[in-house]
C-alpha cells in the first residue's frame, strides 16, 4: 500500500542502487525512483518492478509515438523543434522544461488541440490529427485552470460531467458511476459541499485539483494530459494529485503531465522525463533518476555516477536546471548572462547519446466508452446545469429577483404626477399624468439594461469550461441555445415583476400582457446582445464598459430624448426617420407601449376602428386627393414643353399620381378605373387627365361618405353607452 519494498541480491556480480554499491545476500530496502545498474548497459528502474506487482491488465495495450514534432507560432517563432518520443499504457511522463520552453504547446500537440506543423501524433498507429473520430473519447486533458462550475457541488459537477458523456447510461448507472469516482478520488465525504471559486474557497486546493482530474476519469480515457496539476498547491496536496496520477498509470492508463518545481518524491513518481530548452528543443528524454547524472557527466561533475543522496536518498531536480542553465565567467570570476551550453548546443549532446527505444506498435482496436447525448439532450443538460447553478448562487438569485420590482417602484414614485394646487383635483388620476410618456420609454430602457446585465457575463465565465466540452466535441450550438433559453427565462421574470409593480402603483388599468410583452422582447433583444459581447471580449470589465456605451445610443437616438428632425443633419434629415434611428430597439419599443396603450386601452379599443377610419378618410380628401389633383393640373399644363426639366418633373408628377390611384384600385377594386396605364408621359392627354380628374372627385365623395358612415357608427356606441344618468357618468 505504500510502495516499500525490500530486495536481497543473491548473485555475485557488482550491482549499483543509484550509484551505490549493495552487499549480497543482504536485505535492502527499494526506495522510490530506484534504478539497479551492473554491468549490463540495461538498467532496472523502480517503476519496471513496481509495474509488476501492481499493474492490472485492462484489456488494451496503447502505444503512444510522437515523430518529428515541429511546431511554428502565427508569428513565425518556432515553438517545438524536432520533438521523439515513444510511450506505451502503464506510464507516467513528466514534460518539464523552462517557462517558456515550449512545455503547454507540446501537450496540445501530443492531445490533439493544435496541430504540428511537421511530424505526427500516432496512438496505435492512428494519427489524431488526421483521423481524430478514430481517437474520440481516448484521449484526456486536464488543463491548469479551473474547469469547475463554481456555485454546483462536487457531486453536480460529476454528475453533469457523466451525463455529457453517456447517454447510454442510465440515471442509477451515472449514480453508482459518479460514487465510485468520488471514491477513488478521496472526495467521498465532501460530495454535497460546493465547490466555490479559488478565493471564496469550500474545498481545499487539492481537493479541487483531483475533482478537475475526476472530470475526465469519469470517461476512462486511455491516455491523460495534465497541465501543472501542482500548480498553486502544498507540497502534501502536490504529492496526493501526482500519487493519483501514479495509481492511474498502474491501472494501465499513459499519464502526461507538465510539472514545474517537483520535490525528490514527486520526482521520483515518474517513469519517463522529457525536457525542453528555450525554443522547443528537445535536450532530454529517459528515467527521471538518470537525467541527473546525465546531465552532471556532460559538464564533467564529480560523483557524476551518483542520482540521488547516498545519506538521504532525495534528488533536487532543480539541480538539472542548475546545471543546464550554467552562465559563463568572465575574467574576473563573475557569472556572466550568457549560457555555458545554449539549448541547440544540449539538443546536439542529447541527439549524439540518445538511445531509441524499441516498442512494437500495439495492433489493438481503440475502443472508446463516449457516448455524448444529442443536440436535444445536450440542450435539456446544458440548461438544467445552467439553472441549478444560478439557483444555487442566492446572492445572484436575491439580486435577479428583486432589481426589477425595485426599479420598476423607483420609476413610478418619481413620475407619478398629481396637481397638489388644483383642491377639486388634488388626487392622483392616471388620466392627468403627463409623465406617462416618460415612464414607457424609461421602462425601455430599464428592460434593455436588465437584459444587457444578466448576460453579459455569461459566455466569458465558461470559457474554460467551452475549451473542455469543445474537446469532448460537445455542440456549441445546443450550449448557445441553452443560455438563450435560461435568460429568456429570467428576462420574461423580471419584466413581469416590473410590469406588475409599476402598472400597480400607477394604476394603470389592463393591458398588463400587452405591456410586459413589450419589454420582454426588448429585453430579449438585449439578451441576444449581450451573448454576442461576451462571446466577442476576452474581459468582463471591457464587457461591462461597454454596456454604457451600447445603452447610451438607445437613449439618444430613439427619437424621445432629441427629436429625429433635431439631429445632425449627417446622421438624420427632416423628412423620414433616420436609417440609424431604425435601429435602435428603444424607437420601436417605445413606439409599440405608446400605440398599444392609446388603442388598446379599455375606453379607446371600442372607438379605435372608427377614429381610424375617419383619420384615414379625412387625410385621403382633404390632403392626398387635392394633391394628386393639383399634380394632374400640372402634368395637363406642362405636357407639352419640351424643356428636360420641365419633362422631368411632369413624368415624375404623373408616377406620382399613378402609383397612388394604383394603391386605392387594390381597395376599391381595378373595375373602378380603366386608364390607369396612361397615365404616362406617352399616352397621357385631355381626355386621360378628365377620365382620372373625374375618377378623383369620384374617390373623393367616397371617403366623404366612408368618413359621415364611420362618425355615425361611433355617435350610436357613444349614444347606447349613455343613455341612462348612470351609464353617462361611468362613461
Amino acid at each position: 500500500k505504500d510502495n516499500i519494498y525490500f530486495f536481497k541480491y543473491i548473485g555475485n556480480d557488482d550491482i549499483y542502487l543509484n550509484g551505490i554499491p549493495q552487499k549480497p545476500n543482504n536485505v535492502h530496502i527499494l526506495g522510490t525512483g530506484g534504478t539497479f545498474r551492473w554491468d549490463s548497459d540495461t538498467p532496472v528502474y523502480y517503476g519496471d518492478i513496481l509495474s509488476i506487482f501492481k499493474q492490472s491488465d485492462t484489456g488494451i495495450r496503447i502505444t503512444f509515438e510522437g515523430r518529428n514534432i515541429d511546431y511554428e507560432f502565427k508569428n513565425g517563432k518556432l515553438g517545438l523543434r524536432e520533438v521523439n518520443l515513444f510511450e506505451e499504457s502503464g506510464r507516467l511522463i513528466a514534460l518539464m522544461g523552462a517557462s517558456g520552453a515550449g512545455k503547454s504547446t507540446l501537450l496540445h500537440v501530443l492531445n490533439g488541440t493544435e496541430r504540428p506543423t511537421r511530424g505526427e501524433v500516432l496512438i496505435n498507429g492512428i494519427n489524431i490529427h488526421k483521423e481524430p473520430h478514430k481517437v474520440e473519447g481516448i484521449i484526456g486533458f486536464v488543463p491548469q485552470d479551473d474547469l469547475l462550475i463554481e456555485d454546483l457541488t462536487v457531486y453536480q459537477n460529476l454528475y453533469f460531467a457523466a451525463k455529457l458523456c453517456f447517454t447510454n447510461k442510465s440515471e442509477e448507472e451515472i449514480y453508482f458511476l459518479v460514487l465510485k469516482t468520488l471514491e477513488d478520488l478521496g472526495l467521498n465525504e465532501i460530495k454535497h459541499l460546493k465547490v466555490g471559486s479559488p478565493l471564496q474557497k469550500t474545498i481545499s486546493g487539492g481537493q479541487r485539483k483531483r475533482l478537475n482530474i475526476g472530470l475526465e476519469l469519469l470517461r476512462k480515457p486511455a491516455v491523460l494530459f495534465c497541465d501543472e496539476p501542482t500548480s498553486g498547491l502544498s507540497s502534501r496536496d502536490s504529492e496526493n494529485v501526482i500519487e493519483l496520477l501514479k495509481e492511474l498509470s498502474l491501472k494501465g492508463k499513459l499519464v502526461f503531465t507538465v510539472i514545474h518545481q517537483p520535490s525528490s518524491d514527486i520526482f521520483k513518481m515518474f517513469d519517463k522525463l522529457l525536457i525542453l530548452d528555450t525554443g522547443g528543443f528537445q535536450i532530454y528524454y529517459g528515467n527521471p533518476i538518470d537525467s541527473l547524472t546525465y546531465f552532471k557527466r556532460r559538464i564533467n561533475l564529480v560523483n557524476s555516477e551518483l542520482g540521488e543522496c547516498k545519506d538521504c536518498g532525495n534528488v533536487n531536480p532543480e539541480q538539472i536546471f542548475n546545471i543546464i542553465e550554467t552562465k559563463v565567467l568572465n575574467e574576473y570570476g563573475n557569472f556572466t548572462n550568457e549560457r555555458k551550453f545554449s539549448p541547440a548546443q544540449w539538443n546536439k549532446l542529447y541527439l549524439e547519446s540518445k538511445t531509441v527505444e524499441k516498442l512494437e506498435r500495439s495492433p489493438d482496436l481503440l475502443v472508446s466508452s463516449l457516448r455524448i447525448p444529442n443536440w436535444i439532450k445536450q440542450i435539456k443538460l446544458f440548461s438544467w446545469r445552467d439553472l441549478l447553478s444560478k439557483i444555487s448562487n442566492k446572492q445572484y438569485l436575491a439580486i435577479t429577483l428583486l432589481e426589477a420590482p425595485l426599479l420598476a417602484f423607483i420609476l413610478a414614485f418619481i413620475v407619478k404626477f398629481r396637481n397638489i394646487d388644483d383642491p377639486f383635483h388634488a388626487e392622483y388620476l392616471f388620466s392627468k399624468n403627463l409623465n406617462m410618456p416618460a415612464y414607457f420609454f424609461m421602462s425601455i430602457i430599464v428592460a434593455l439594461f436588465m437584459g444587457l446585465t444578466v448576460s453579459a457575463e455569461e459566455i466569458i465565465r465558461d470559457r474554460k469550461i467551452l475549451k473542455r466540452e469543445s474537446f469532448l466535441n460537445l455542440s456549441r450550438s445546443s450550449y448557445i441555445l441553452s443560455k438563450i433559453l435560461i435568460l429568456f427565462l429570467i428576462s420574461a421574470i423580471q419584466t413581469m415583476f416590473f410590469v406588475l409593480v409599476g402598472n400597480y402603483y400607477l394604476e394603470i388599468k389592463g393591458l398588463l400582457v400587452t405591456h410586459w410583452f413589450i419589454l420582454f422582447t426588448a429585453s430579449c433583444f438585449a439578451n441576444l446582445l449581450g451573448l454576442n459581447i461576451s462571446s466577442a471580449f476576452n474581459s468582463a470589465i471591457t464587457i461591462y464598459i461597454l454596456i454604457p456605451i451600447l445603452l447610451i445610443p438607445q437613449l439618444i437616438l430613439s427619437g424621445v430624448v432629441v427629436k429625429f428632425d433635431k439631429l445632425n443633419p449627417i446622421i438624420g434629415n427632416t423628412a423620414t426617420v433616420p436609417f440609424i434611428g431604425d435601429l435602435m430597439a428603444s424607437r420601436w419599443g417605445f413606439e409599440a407601449a405608446m400605440v398599444a396603450q392609446y388603442k388598446d386601452n379599455e375606453f379607446e379599443k371600442e372607438f379605435y376602428p372608427f377614429d381610424k377610419m375617419m383619420a384615414e378618410s379625412d387625410y385621403k380628401k382633404i390632403y392626398l386627393i387635392p394633391a394628386l389633383e393639383s399634380k394632374l393640373d400640372f402634368a395637363l399644363q406642362n405636357i407639352s414643353k419640351p424643356e428636360p426639366i420641365i419633362q422631368d418633373e411632369v413624368s415624375k408628377s404623373l408616377k406620382l399620381v399613378q402609383n397612388e390611384i394604383g394603391n386605392e384600385l387594390k381597395k376599391i377594386g381595378d373595375e373602378n378605373f380603366d386608364y390607369l396605364e396612361k397615365i404616362n408621359p406617352v399616352h397621357f392627354d385631355s381626355l386621360v387627365y378628365q377620365k382620372t380628374n373625374y375618377f378623383l372627385s369620384v374617390l373623393k365623395k367616397y371617403y366623404i361618405n366612408r368618413y359621415n358612415k364611420a362618425e355615425k357608427e361611433k355617435e350610436a356606441i357613444v349614444k347606447k353607452q349613455t343613455d341612462t344618468a348612470e351609464k353617462e357618468k361611468g362613461f
